[in-house]
């Protein structure tokens, strides 16, 4: 192989692209996952085998896009901060529900998100 032939500069951008996308899925998982956990925490009266699919494929789907990219996994928690309070809004136009009753801070960190036994509870009503 020529390597004085190789456009360096080309090949950058298509590996940094490469990046992009991953680090794009890896966003839009989340995204969708943390709004189904929103929503099965705070309507559970209303889940369904959607959700609890929705939630199964976007943690698979983040899980192997990390294992082919774990250069992706020091900013998880970046994106975690980015992404909750609009999947909070997101959560409160779908479910009509106050926007108060999301926590304005996400109330779990990307190790619970991403465990596939990590089912958020109902909390709890006060008499």
């Amino acid at each position: 192989m020529d390597w004085g032939a190789l456009d360096v500069e080309h090949l950058a951008e298509e590996v940094e692209s490469l990046g992009n996308e991953q680090e794009h899925a890896v966003t839009s998982h989340l995204r969708i996952l943390l709004l189904h956990l929103l929503k099965w925490r705070y309507q559970p009266d209303k889940r369904s085998k959607s959700w609890t699919s929705s939630i199964g494929n976007a943690r698979d789907e983040i899980e192997d896009r990390l294992v082919r990219n774990p250069g992706i996994c020091p900013r998880l928690d970046g994106f975690l901060a980015t992404l909750y309070p609009r999947a909070r809004r997101r959560a409160q136009r779908e479910t009509s529900l106050p926007l108060a009753t999301f926590p304005e801070t996400c109330p779990w960190g990307m190790s619970q998100i991403l465990d596939e036994d990590f089912w958020p509870d109902p909390p709890h009503v006060q008499p």
